[in-house]
């Protein structure tokens, strides 16, 4: 049984907390890898301090800025162990978190598709909470919370892992839960924990939130109107948000259309529901000067605020589901050069001679040239995946598998990194094409996210390969290519020059 960690981040300053934490404990985690998800503006690579147990094992991609899902998801993907533990980049695991967590996954039956870990949020001893303090908190109930879950690798590949139309942390992780759920998965609570601070906030933190009611109008059409009962989300105030709204709205109206009595009625209707929503806000807190102003204000803001991101997500409703069904929606083609192209050797780059150890019978594909050098021309990384059981076979000896590989270069130039699977089709390797090993291994070479690459063969399996990990694969048929496979294929290209540019 092993495991990696996934860790999304802005760069928030407590990440090298977190991974400092990671540090110093027998049976760890395979790899961490950190996210940096600020998006293509940032400047220098993410501050992750100096982590010396960590350090062999972390691995850095770059996400989108597309939001903590898509950041999981470029996580997951290049991740090798057969679960997958994600973390917030705000926590701070316990002192035996991955001992615990390891003996919470070696609980877990094969039914079981993710462990809920607790999260503890230190309230204040002196004083009451305040409101945000009080909504910090609320993550020790949340149901199924990504602020400390493990997942089974199998089981994110078997949903299609994160929706990434959700942009904020808020409800990927619901929808991730009830997506494993209707798959027929389980998802069982473990031991080990971690503490969740809750930070410092600005006035106007409550306000920005509404916006999570977007989300809300895609988990109704994803789920239904049940999945917070099923979810265990709290049913939250939106009729009453609407009402109070609506009811300032007409307020306003009438005293425009010159109607006093009925600018009156919908006015006190109007001060009545924010005076409930502020009471019920001050109630439990500190009820300091401050906090009171901080509420009262809010108070007026939240209702409109929140009916506002309602109807801003019925609106986009239609256009956000068009392809939705109840998964992921597709990758989106690329609007940038990939990060990586990975090119199939026998039969895509060179001329397929069936167990070929004579670097004299090696001969490039038409193009094959053209092609590579048209990808250093922008400096876009090229790699080599390659299946040769002719290795297990007897057929191969490594020094004539390296002769042939150093002929390939001779001919088609240098090439950025080689991911070769000496295997046979019965050794159970993790490597075989259309096992997703080649294809990781070739990223981690070039230090590169796995499914921000591209991958281009000329048969099924080094499509699906390239699909195990998220990556973009085109097929670029040939004698020896069957028609279902061409059939079945995302995108195909009449030769290797063409697939390059439509990979650019």
């Amino acid at each position: 049984m092993t495991f990696d960690v996934v860790i999304p981040s802005t760069g928030r300053q407590s990440l090298p907390a977190l991974l400092a934490g990671l540090s110093g404990t027998c049976g760890g985690p395979g790899r961490v890898i950190v996210v940096d998800d600020r998006g293509p503006e940032a400047g220098g690579p993410i501050e992750v301090g100096h982590p010396p147990d960590v350090r062999p094992r972390l691995h850095l991609l770059r996400g989108t800025g597309a939001g903590p899902a898509a950041a999981r998801n470029v996580g997951w993907r290049a991740a090798r162990g057969e679960w997958v533990a994600f973390l917030d980049d705000d926590v701070v695991p316990s002192a035996t978190w991955t001992a615990d967590l390891a003996a919470d996954l070696a609980a877990a039956n094969r039914a079981v598709a993710a462990v809920q870990g607790q999260v503890r949020v230190p309230r204040p001893r002196d004083r009451r909470a305040t409101d945000w303090e009080r909504s910090v908190a609320g993550l020790e109930d949340a149901g199924w919370i990504t602020a400390d879950l493990a997942v089974r690798r199998a089981a994110l590949a078997d949903v299609g892992g994160f929706d990434e139309r959700f942009p904020r942390a808020y409800r990927e992780d619901a929808d991730l839960g009830l997506r494993l759920v209707d798959a027929g998965w389980r998802i069982g609570r473990g031991r080990r924990h971690v503490i969740h601070p809750t930070g410092t906030a600005d006035r106007w933190v409550s306000v920005r939130k509404q916006a999570g009611n977007a989300d809300d109008v895609l988990m109704d059409a994803l789920h239904g109107p049940g999945w917070r009962e099923r979810a265990g989300a709290p049913r939250g105030r939106m009729r009453r948000h609407a009402a109070i709204t609506a009811s300032g709205a007409l307020a306003l109206a009438a005293g425009v259309a010159r109607r006093p009595f009925l600018s009156a009625v919908a006015a006190v209707g109007w001060l009545g529901g924010t005076a409930e929503l502020a009471a019920a806000r001050i109630a439990p807190g500190p009820r300091t000067l401050d906090e009171v102003l901080t509420m009262a204000v809010t108070s007026v803001l939240i209702p409109p605020a929140a009916t506002f991101h309602r109807l801003r997500g019925l609106a986009r409703r239609r256009s956000r589901l068009a392809d939705a069904g109840r998964a992921p929606q597709p990758r989106r083609r690329p609007s940038r050069p990939p990060a990586a192209v990975l090119l199939d050797r026998d039969g895509t780059l060179v001329v397929d001679v069936p167990y070929n150890g004579d670097p004299g019978r090696v001969a490039p594909m038409p193009g094959a040239a053209t092609a590579v050098a048209r990808l250093r021309e922008i400096g876009v990384p090229v790699g080599v995946v390659s299946n040769q059981s002719g290795v297990a076979r007897g057929l191969v000896s490594p020094g004539q598998l390296q002769a042939v590989n150093a002929r390939v270069e001779e001919l088609l130039g240098r090439f950025d990194a080689w991911a070769i699977c000496p295997h046979g089709p019965g050794d159970g390797c993790s490597c075989r094409k259309p096992a997703p090993g080649l294809v990781l291994d070739a990223a981690d070479q070039l230090g590169v996210d796995p499914s921000a690459c591209v991958v281009i063969g000329d048969i099924a399996a080094d499509i699906a390969a390239a699909e195990a990990v998220g990556a973009r694969g085109i097929l670029v048929p040939n004698g020896r290519t069957r028609a279902e496979e061409v059939a079945a294929a995302p995108e195909v290209a009449p030769d290797l020059v063409a697939a390059v540019e439509l990979a650019l």
